[in-house]
C-alpha cells in the first residue's frame, strides 16, 4: 500500500489486528528500578516464583501452602495445639479453625483432648495425614530446585539465614 493511497478499511482492520496480536505476544518490559532497592519487593517477587513451583508440585495432592505448613508443624511437634500453630504461622484463630476443620474432614488431622489440661486440644496427624506429610515432605525436598537453580547450596543457606533474621521469632527460636 502506498503512502498517498487511501487506506482500504479491510486492509486497515487486518493491520490493526496484526499489531494487536504482536502487542499481546511481546509484553513491554517495565522499568523496575524504582523498586529494585526494596528488599520486600525482591522477597515478594521471589515468593511468587516459589509459590508457582509449590502449586505445580502440591496441587495434585490437594495441598495449599497453609495446609502443608500445618502438616509439617504437626508432624514435627508432639502435643502441638491450635494456638501454637496459629502463632507460628500468623493465622488468626477463626481462619485456622476453618482450615483445621477442612483438614479433619479430609481425614488428615484430628483434635485430641489433652490429658494434662482438659481445656486444651492437641492436633494430631491421622495415619492418612502422616502418609500425606511424608509424601509432601519428599516432594518439597526438590520442588524449589528449578527456581533456585542459579544459587549454590551455600547461597541458598545464606538466603534462608538472612530471611530468617527479618522475622524476630526465628531469631528467638535459634537462641
Amino acid at each position: 500500500m502506498s503512502i498517498g493511497r487511501a487506506l482500504d478499511p479491510a486492509e486497515g482492520s487486518v493491520a490493526v489486528r496484526a499489531a494487536s496480536r504482536a502487542a499481546k505476544k511481546a509484553p513491554r518490559t517495565l522499568d523496575e528500578s524504582a523498586l529494585a532497592h526494596l528488599v520486600g519487593y525482591a522477597a515478594s517477587r521471589a515468593a511468587l516464583e516459589l509459590r508457582k513451583h509449590f502449586t505445580l508440585h502440591m496441587e495434585p495432592l490437594d495441598l495449599r501452602v497453609p495446609e502443608f505448613s500445618i502438616l509439617m508443624l504437626v508432624a514435627s511437634n508432639d502435643e502441638v495445639n491450635q494456638k501454637q500453630i496459629g502463632q507460628t504461622l500468623d493465622i488468626s484463630p477463626p481462619n485456622l479453625a476453618v482450615m483445621l476443620d477442612r483438614m479433619a474432614e479430609r481425614g488428615w488431622v484430628e483434635r485430641v483432648r489433652s490429658t494434662h489440661d482438659r481445656r486444651a486440644q492437641h492436633i494430631h496427624l491421622t495415619p492418612r495425614g502422616r502418609a500425606l506429610a511424608d509424601r509432601s515432605r519428599r516432594i518439597a525436598a526438590t520442588m524449589e530446585e528449578p527456581a533456585l537453580g542459579a544459587l549454590s547450596q551455600a547461597e541458598r543457606a545464606l538466603l534462608i539465614e538472612l530471611l530468617r533474621k527479618v522475622v524476630p521469632r526465628f531469631e528467638d527460636a535459634a537462641h
